[in-house]
This record gives C-alpha cells, structure tokens and sequence, in this order.
C-alpha cells in the first residue's frame, strides 16, 4: 500500500469513528436521566434550603422518570457540600441546592474556599427567595427606617444581633450601615433564633430577621418590623415597606436558593433541568408550597440567572471589603 493509499485509510476510518460516535453521545443525553440524580444540599436536614430541594426534587423526579435523592452535606457555611458538586462528574447526574451564601457570599467571605461559584458551576434555575425584616425592640424611638436612622446617627449605643458572622442577617446589617453611613455594634449568635430572647428583652436593640422567624413576635407586638429586606414587599407583610422604599433607594438584600450543575454539563441537560423547573415553579400548589414555607417563588431564564448570580457576587465582594469581613 502506497503512503498516500495508507494516509487516505487512516482518514477514512478516523471519519469512521467520529460518526459513529456523534450519534452516540446524542443518544446519551437525549436519554438523560437514565438512572437516579443526586441533589445536594451543603446545609442541614430542615434547613429551608433542604425543604426547598426536597420540592424540587420530588417535582422534577415526576419530570424526567427518575428518582431524585436529595443529600445533605453541611458544614463550613455550605462550602463542603457545594466543593463536592463543584467536583463531581459535569453529566447532569450530581446538583447542587445553592443559596446566596454558597454561590454568591462565600467566595469573597472565606480565605480558602477549594470552589469557585462563577466557574465551577452552571446556574440552572432560581428557584425562590427569602426576605429578612428589620425589627427593632419597642423601647428604640423609631418606627420608621428614616426614623431610626436619625437615632442610630445621634447615639453609637445601640447594637445589632444575627445568627452569625457571614450570614444574610450580618451583610444585611453591614449593607444597611454602609448605605446609612450609620454604625452599630456587630453581636454574633450561633443561629438565626438565638437572638431572639435577648432582642425581646432589649440586650440588643436591632436585628435584620429572617421574616418567617421573628413574624410571630411582630404579630404579638414584641417587636417593630420598620422595613423588608427585599426589593417588593412581602406578602406575608404587606403593610410593612421596602427599606428601599422608606430611605435607601437601592436597598436589597434577598436569601436565594437555586438549581446549579458542575460546569461543563451539556447544554441540553442543563436546559431540560430548567425547563421542567419552570413547569414546576408555574403550578399553583407548589408556588403555595414555597409560600407555606416562607419563600417566594422565582423563575427567569437561564441566561437571567447567570447574570444575577455575577450581581449577587460583585455586590457582596463590595460590601465585605468594605467591612473588612473574612473566616479563615
């Protein structure tokens, strides 16, 4: 056989192979899933980012046929469980239940982080969100945002309390500040409730809690919610103002939990994955779900939530740097 006759076999059976091969890598992910899907979740059994997923899970495991077992792996504000999924094989067959924190806080919060949010992962799908309050005790001679503003900037004796350094309650308090050019002393607790005691009886004055939580306290007159976290204001409290709306232009600090992928998983998975999310979110028994659990329900295009996720990042990456924040 000539040189040329040997190239031209050579050619001829690399061009063999690749056919071949082109339909059956089409053929795996257009039977994607053909075996059960693990959905981690980087916090706690309980947690709000764990009753979410378990909504999700359950909807999308009707969608797509198969079983879709949701995992816990807490610990290190989230960062173990979402390092796991960052890692895991880009097939569509491991996801992550992310939050603000993992996906958007932590990266300019923690000095070791082994992920990174913005290339180790593809956003799927926002799911839903949750608003904090700010309440302050009824003995502070405020009941408007405006209001305590002028006594935060007339006294430097009032402290605010959150469920830990890092958290959305701590950034909401430091996003607050920055934005009021007002200070108060930062006094951590080991969880989103614990506060709550001293808060009542006026051990700390001010806390930004997450609505669901500290609702019932509103409701019975033992603290003053003066405004929402959230851009709109929440339907659980309709007659309680944005923060934006009530002096601070601007203002808006949201919990969020989201689907997310390891990056590199096919296009094609990751739009299936959102868009049998979206039918999900678009059913009113599962919308008053997520309400029932004290979220609100989300939705938008992948291509949105791209965007909003590098928003959430560069937004907080100011806010932490400014505060001078960071857990080795």
């Amino acid at each position: 056989m000539t040189i040329q006759a040997r190239g031209f076999a050579a050619f001829a059976a690399a061009l063999t192979l690749a056919v071949a091969v082109v339909p059956t890598a089409l053929g795996q992910t257009a039977a994607y899933p053909s075996k059960p899907i693990r959905l981690v979740v980087p916090f706690g059994a309980g947690s709000v980012t764990d009753q979410l997923a378990r909504t999700v899970g359950a909807g999308l495991a009707d969608a797509l046929g198969q079983p879709v077992v949701v995992e816990n792996k807490s610990g290190a504000g989230g960062n173990i469980g979402a390092g796991y999924v960052a890692a895991a094989a880009p097939d569509g067959y491991t996801l992550l239940m992310g939050a603000a924190s993992t996906n958007a806080i932590n990266p300019s919060l923690y000095t070791n982080l082994k992920y990174d949010p913005l290339k180790d992962f593809a956003p799927v799908a926002n799911f839903a969100s949750v608003t904090n309050v700010l309440v302050v005790n009824p003995e502070v001679k405020a009941r408007s945002v405006k209001e305590l503003i002028e006594v935060l900037k007339k006294s430097d004796a009032y402290s605010y309390a959150s469920g830990g350094a890092g958290g959305s309650q701590h950034l909401s308090a430091e996003l607050f500040k920055s934005m009021s050019s007002t200070d108060m002393v930062h006094i951590p607790y080991k969880g989103g409730s614990e506060p709550l005691p001293d808060l009542i009886a006026n051990r700390v004055q001010v806390m930004f809690c997450n609505l669901p939580v500290c609702l019932p306290h509103i409701k019975s007159g033992k603290l003053v919610a003066l405004g929402v976290t959230s851009s709109k204001r929440s339907p659980l409290l309709p007659e309680v103002p944005t923060i934006s709306e009530s002096g601070l232009p601007g203002y808006s600090v949201e919990g969020w939990f989201a689907l997310f992928a390891p990056a590199k998983v096919p296009a094609e998975i990751l739009d299936r994955l959102h868009d049998e999310t979206a039918k999900l979110l678009a059913k009113p028994e599962v919308q008053e779900l997520i309400r029932r659990q004290g979220a609100e329900p989300n939705g938008g295009t992948r291509e949105e939530f791209a965007r909003f996720v590098q928003a959430e990042h560069d937004k907080w990456a100011k806010v932490i740097q400014d505060a001078n924040i960071r857990i080795e």
